[in-house]
């Protein structure tokens, strides 16, 4: 699934006694269909532009479903002679992990109804129904896929895998894993918006970032303001991102649920999810969330108190409200 908000990275407060400005390099580009952003300090003087753009290109030839020759796509058209690579399995084994402690509410595989309801790179399936949604939930369940010796192996050839959900925060992790590995103690990386972060920021203080506002009329503007440490930041959201039906007029969001094969009717509009973990988890667990709806995502984050979330919602009446979790500081 892609994602459809964006997480802005803002300058940090300025306070009464001004700390030390710091050395950092940014840079940007375009990946992944969409931009990224990174900043980083670098006493070394090293020059990483070509490190980035060989990360991005061996991660969009290992899953990107949106590159007709890479691993994903020739395992999803039947080619079970893939040697998968040590990528492909971290996102595999953290996909499975996922899919089980949400109850399946995250799900890869449902990329086979993704693509059917128009929101995926495959032909979309007109006059979708709910007899041929049923024919496709049975190939639906990450728990159908395993790996041998290195080879995917289906349960169904029909079986569909897609890594969008979390593939973009993983590439987030990698980069950043780069950047640790040359040194860098302090460093923002964001790809469309899932951001990954160490120390502090050339302020001298916890990178701010700030949380979109859910605008139906295409405007931009800012809900709150919050500052990681040593954090991930993934937000997944579903109000910009829809289709229309010709015939019914009526509008469909772009997640599915795992278990009904239909779009999603859940109430939330956004999920940000922020952790220390690597981005790619929180990068799920937000899309699981736009899934499960609030009230099931506040049973699951009482659970799981290592992760801090903020849940823009619309209540009975059409409002928007956001819930954040306790351990959660917004700034503004």
């Amino acid at each position: 699934m892609k994602k459809i908000f964006s997480i802005v990275l803002i300058s940090a407060m300025f306070s009464c006694q001004s700390p030390k400005i710091l050395e950092y390099k940014k840079i940007e580009g375009v990946a992944f269909g969409t931009t990224f952003h990174i900043s980083y300090e670098d006493d070394m003087d090293q020059i990483i532009e070509k490190h980035i753009d060989s990360i991005i290109h061996a991660i969009n030839k290992s899953m990107s479903t949106y590159v007709s020759t890479s691993d994903i796509s020739k395992i999803n058209a039947g080619d079970s002679t893939v040697l998968i690579d040590d990528m492909f399995r971290e996102v595999f084994q953290k996909s499975n992990t996922i899919y089980k402690e949400t109850n399946g509410f995250f799900d890869p595989t449902i990329g086979i109804l993704v693509n059917a309801w128009g929101f995926g790179p495959e032909n979309e399936i007109i006059n979708l129904d709910s007899i041929r949604i049923n024919e496709l939930l049975q190939f639906v369940g990450f728990d159908k896929l395993s790996i041998k010796n290195g080879y995917v192996v289906k349960q169904y050839k029909e079986m569909y895998i897609d890594f969008n959900a979390i593939a973009k925060g993983y590439a987030v992790d990698v980069i950043g894993r780069f950047l640790e590995h040359k040194n860098s103690k302090n460093y923002m990386v964001e790809i469309g918006g899932e951001i990954r972060t160490l120390g502090i920021s050339e302020k001298g203080k916890p990178w701010s970032i700030a949380i979109e506002k859910p605008n139906f009329n295409g405007s931009r503007s800012f809900q709150s303001v919050i500052s990681l440490v040593n954090e991930s930041i993934a937000t997944s959201g579903n109000y910009r991102k829809f289709k229309i039906d010709a015939k019914t007029g009526l509008k469909y969001a772009h997640t599915i649920d795992t278990k009904t094969g239909f779009p999603s009717k859940s109430n939330l509009l956004s999920a940000s999810v922020i952790a220390q973990l690597d981005c790619a988890d929180v990068d799920a667990y937000a899309t699981a969330f736009m899934a499960m709806g609030l009230e099931k995502s506040k049973t699951f984050l009482i659970e799981h108190s290592e992760l801090k979330a903020f849940l823009i919602y619309s209540d009975k009446n059409g409002e928007i409200k956001n819930f954040s979790t306790d351990n959660l500081q917004v700034i503004e």
